[in-house]
């Protein structure tokens, strides 16, 4: 993921959440996993996931991770907002130092959709086009769009926790 790093000039990577639950994070020393959230009896008073998403995080194992998007653009964000979980989105801009560290995985897409296989560094670097994310393309082309359209799915998994020295800053909206 070095190369990757390097290549494409990966400076951060982002976490949507909502405003309520900054305070939370702050509180805990940064983002935690579902499962750690459980572990500690923490109430998240705004969750970005609903409750078919927690299951089935549980159900792939993935309930273990903090999930995180390569670039301040995630569908997910978007049904959250629709479905009323997320008032007021805040996205959390964090180094991109996270993606080395040890047992951080990837996927292609949303990690927890039926058939998407959580990936091993090096294979994330094969599966992930990064290309159209990091770099200039024709957006009205519509291959293109349709190559961004899936990219901007995928997700990077932290075990845990996103420790709070990892987040830059707050960008709301």
């Amino acid at each position: 993921m070095k190369d990757i790093i390097k290549k494409y000039r990966i400076h951060h990577v982002w976490h949507f959440t909502d405003e309520s639950n900054i305070e939370l994070i702050r509180a805990h020393g940064g983002v935690l996993s579902l499962s750690e959230v459980s572990n500690r009896n923490i109430v998240i008073p705004s969750p970005g996931g609903n409750e078919w998403s927690h299951k089935a995080d549980k159900a792939k194992g993935i309930d273990r991770y903090v999930h995180l998007a390569f670039i301040k653009d995630h569908p997910m964000l978007f049904q959250a907002k629709s479905d009323g979980r997320i008032k007021k989105p805040v996205w959390l801009k964090i180094k991109s130092s996270i993606l080395l560290k040890e047992g951080v995985k990837f996927s292609s897409d949303v990690a927890n959709k039926a058939g998407v296989e959580v990936l091993s560094s090096e294979e994330a670097e094969n599966a992930i086009d990064f290309d159209v994310l990091f770099t200039y393309m024709d957006w009205h082309d519509a291959n293109v769009q349709q190559r961004r359209s899936l990219a901007k799915k995928a997700e990077i998994l932290v075990p845990k926790i996103v420790p709070i020295e990892y987040i830059e800053s707050e960008e709301h909206g």
